[in-house]
């Protein structure tokens, strides 16, 4: 009997194709809205700790804040950092190691194509070897910097790509125009699957400071804990030193001081900010669904009065009637949620391909099985709740009058 309940739905859906697609339009927007975008900041959630996954968990990120222009986190604020800050920060009990980092935009040129490209410092000495260690920075192709290698550049994976922005892969042993000074590309780096490190030139800190006309500032610092239990306390010494150094109150700092782990949650906490919009959105949508699906039934209804009498004179009980509208109005949610979810798809799919390319950096699919068995029983369920009224009205109609009509 469920069986021909399905099948005489199915009929009856099939035969009313126009009106039907348009009852169902509500569902298919929000099922796949809540699929697509979900899943793309889920992706991009993943893409974005990815980011920071190379950073080990006892790093501590400082920067100045305030009024900033365009370029990296750190670069152009009114009061940026002091470079003689370092030697104060080092001596904190609970810090094992600080260093300056200057990340600058500059115009490079390679291939008879002009782009701007992004560089980054490494000091000489022990220093520079630690940075590298923290980052987990290692060559796939020549070699890393050397103290000494005053005209010589180390780049990011992405460079060694066809696509790249210059439409030529560069490779080691290579020259490259930077603020436009020659210099050798003496190495590639290995891939770490972020747009900060795959899209970056490394240069040693003193050849960068000349090249750009930098004086005596930072962009950032970096400070590693003795202890990872001591994050906490460390976080706390060095904003006390830079208030007092910076003559700033507390609850008035013109700096931060974050750990990694830190700033993931921040971009998580925005994008489970806009998940939750999202679902609003989407519901709003479904609910405006739900109204076409009643409204189409209770059309329904009054189109088929004549075969509901028909059916209650040959033995259709009310139960009968009252299921076979139920399961119709299900059918309407489902096949919409089926529709939404495979739109959602398609929506991830070429959603992660233009993070790809707007990013630099790989955002994997996220897909989620469980997700979109949940949105399509919840289609069925809404569906299904939606045609309750009108199929209590023609299950308590009078076969006598039926008939009449």
């Amino acid at each position: 009997m469920i069986v021909d309940y399905f099948r005489i739905g199915v009929k009856n859906i099939s035969r009313r194709r126009l009106r039907s697609w348009l009852t169902m339009l509500g569902i298919v927007v929000g099922i796949a809205s809540v699929i697509a975008l979900i899943g793309l900041s889920n992706g991009l959630k993943e893409a974005i700790t990815g980011q920071f996954g190379s950073i080990s968990a006892d790093i501590l990120t400082i920067q100045a804040s305030g009024v900033a222009f365009s370029g990296p986190p750190g670069t152009g604020v009114i009061n940026p950092l002091d470079p003689d800050l370092i030697d104060k920060i080092e001596s904190i009990p609970e810090v094992d190691f600080a260093a300056v980092r200057l990340i600058r935009g500059t115009k490079t040129e390679y291939n008879d194509r002009l782009d701007i490209g992004f560089l980054m410092s490494l000091p000489e000495g022990r220093k520079g070897k630690e940075i590298l260690s923290i980052l987990g920075i290692e060559t796939q192709d020549g070699r890393m910097l050397r103290d000494g290698d005053a005209k010589s550049v180390v780049l990011g994976s992405n460079f060694m790509e066809d696509d790249n922005s210059y439409g030529k892969a560069v490779f080691p042993g290579d020259q490259i125009l930077i603020n436009d000074e020659h210099f050798n590309v003496i190495g590639i780096m290995e891939s770490q699957g972020s747009f900060l490190i795959d899209n970056i030139m490394l240069m040693l800190e003193d050849p960068m400071k000349d090249l750009l006309d930098i004086g005596d500032e930072a962009d950032l610092f970096i400070a590693r804990v003795k202890d990872l239990d001591d994050i906490d306390k460390a976080k706390s010494s060095i904003e006390k030193l830079l208030r007092k150094e910076r003559d700033v109150k507390e609850g008035e700092e013109d700096f931060s001081v974050d750990t990694a782990q830190a700033v993931v949650d921040s971009v998580n906490d925005v994008l489970g900010g806009v998940q939750a919009f999202i679902v609003i959105i989407a519901g709003i949508s479904m609910i405006v669904g739900a109204i076409g699906i009643i409204n189409t039934m209770f059309t329904a209804v009054i189109e088929r009065t004549k075969e509901i009498g028909i059916m209650k004179s040959i033995g259709g009980q009310n139960k009968d009637i009252f299921f076979l509208f139920l399961v119709e109005s299900g059918l309407l949610g489902t096949v919409g949620g089926g529709i939404g979810i495979l739109i959602g798809t398609l929506g991830i799919i070429l959603g992660t391909k233009i993070l790809q390319s707007t990013l630099g950096t790989d955002v994997a699919p996220q897909i989620n099985i469980l997700l979109m068995v949940g949105a399509l029983v919840a289609s069925f369920i809404l569906g299904a709740a939606s045609g309750v009224i009108p199929a209590l009205q023609a299950a308590k109609m009078n076969p006598v009058d039926a008939l009449r009509a």
